[in-house]
Formats: C-alpha cells, structure tokens, sequence
C-alpha cells in the first residue's frame, strides 16, 4: 500500500513523500494516527503542485535576498550615538539599532535577527556586519558609529 506522510515519521520518512509500508501498517497505525493518508492519483498532483508552488516560493524569496544584497553590498551605515572619553558608547548599539538605521535611511527592511555582530558595538568606529539574508545569500558591509555631538 502507498500512503503520502502528513507527519515526520521516524524510520519511514517526511512529511510529504509518498512512501510503500504493508497493508497493516497503513490501515491500523499510519491512517488513524493521521500520520498518513492513502496516496491516491489526485493527492499525489496535489502534492507535485504544492512542491512547484513551494519550490517557486523559495526561488522568489531568494531573488528578492539577491536584490537586497546587492543593495548592501559595499554600504556604509552610519549610526549616531553618544559617547563619552575615548569613543566609548553610553550603551552599545546592536542588531536592532541596525535594522533600524536601514530601515529609515536606506529603505532596506531587514529583520535583525538575520545580522550578525561579532559582538555588541561599543565604541566608535567601522564595523563589519554580516547580513544572513537567505541560506545561500549573504553579505558583509559596514556600520559606522559616529558620536552625535550631545
């Protein structure tokens, strides 16, 4: 008997491939545990539709990584803070402030969590920043700290 997995199932396989187990398997464990349903011709299309429709889904969300990285590419970020003797920060700026100076000034939406600091800045300064856009697509640039004068 073929059956398309709903579930992870361990042993047999992931969720959405279609896999052969015994009669019952199928029928006393797999189906009533809603871990799989009968692989039928019409699920079966629906399944290979519903993975073009993700595939296509994946390729967009990259291509939009690729525009925003070549948008980062070789940018500098400038970032105002207040500093106190010898460029030390009052604070540190992080992930957020970052996200936040590129939202407002270079019109770039990047969700913090996808920059990665080495460690929080605390001092002015250049620092290199790296930007996890999209697994396969990621870029380095540049926030500069500069102290805003108050």
């Amino acid at each position: 008997m073929k059956v398309v997995l709903l579930k992870d199932v361990a042993g047999l396989g992931i969720r959405g491939q279609v896999v052969k187990v015994a009669e019952g398997y199928g029928r006393n464990y797999l189906i009533p545990k809603g871990l799989a349903e009968e692989a039928t011709p019409g699920r079966i299309k629906e399944l290979a539709r519903l993975d073009q429709a993700r595939e296509e889904r994946v390729e967009r969300l990259a291509a939009q990584a690729r525009k925003v990285a070549a948008g980062l590419k070789g940018l500098t970020v400038r970032i105002p803070a207040r500093a106190g003797e010898g460029g030390k920060l009052f604070g540190s700026v992080g992930n957020k402030d970052i996200a936040a100076a590129l939202a407002a000034r270079h019109n770039l939406k990047i969700d913090r969590k996808k920059l990665e600091l080495k460690e929080p800045i605390r001092s002015l300064g250049k620092f290199p920043v790296l930007a996890r856009l999209h697994p396969g697509v990621q870029v380095e640039f540049e926030v500069e700290v500069v102290d805003n004068g108050t």
